[in-house]
């Protein structure tokens, strides 16, 4: 990942999406917002605690970053919904007019619509085809990731927009790495098919999974980007609710231009 820092707000590009001119994205760091602690400081939560006026604040800064386009948040539910946005369908949802849509991945081909996912230590994982012009963001907490939910969103990329795997580029974005991902419940919360990603620890790799289903679903491994960036051995620059409980969440966000 590509570190930057512009008008205040620190974010990391993948070096995958680069030299794709007709895309904007980023991973926005907490540093460079108005939230005061514990939400210091580019919180995009509205449902931790902070102030709705500042989340705003925080919200329209990145959207500036984003070129001024609109940022389309979800409700998300830690579930495998996947919400659509096509241009050649007659109504196109706005999240200027419509509270936010319940789901944790969106799939788009809309020009000016900028996905927007809030995490905290889950995964999010951006794809972009850019032969059919169509990205997507996803939402991917451990729950997201044992129903293979990023397998689903690429599934939906191509039973909707035609979309052909070996086409599509990926960036996992900086989450709970395998230095931390404890679960000491594991044998009641995680299918016994993912224990070969534990270590002796009781320590998950939900890195190497999501890679490996990103695999599964037709993605060459070269066109896939893992961040390597542990939200919680990194709290300075990222939000994590394993480290610190009460906090913000930090923004994934991916547009067409």
């Amino acid at each position: 990942m590509i570190v930057s820092q512009k008008n205040s707000l620190c974010y990391f590009t993948f070096s995958k999406f680069v030299p794709f001119s007709g895309i904007r994205h980023g991973i926005f760091s907490r540093i460079g917002g108005f939230s005061q602690i514990p939400f210091h400081s580019l919180n995009a939560g509205l449902s931790v605690g902070d102030s709705p006026d500042v989340v705003m604040q925080n919200r329209t800064a990145i959207s500036e970053h984003m070129g001024g386009a609109e940022l389309v948040f979800l409700h998300q539910t830690h579930d495998t919904h996947v919400v659509i946005f096509d241009k050649n369908e007659p109504v196109v949802p706005s999240s200027k007019t419509l509270p936010p849509i319940s789901g944790d991945a969106m799939v788009s081909n809309v020009p000016g619509k900028t996905l927007a996912i809030q995490v905290a230590d889950c995964q999010a994982v951006q794809l972009f085809d850019p032969v059919k012009k169509v990205i997507a963001n996803v939402h991917s907490g451990w729950r997201g990731s044992i129903q293979n939910i990023v397998g689903k969103c690429v599934e939906n990329m191509k039973t909707h927009f035609n979309c052909r795997p070996e086409e599509i580029i990926a960036g996992v974005s900086p989450s709970l790495g395998p230095c931390c991902s404890e679960f000491i419940h594991y044998k009641t919360e995680i299918p016994e098919h993912f224990w070969p990603y534990k270590d002796p620890r009781h320590h998950f790799n939900f890195w190497r999974i999501t890679s490996d289903q990103l695999k599964d679903s037709g993605l060459p491994p070269e066109n896939i980007e893992l961040s390597n960036l542990c939200t919680k051995c990194n709290d300075h620059l990222f939000f994590s609710y394993r480290q610190t409980k009460q906090t913000g969440r930090f923004v994934s966000a991916i547009g067409l231009k």
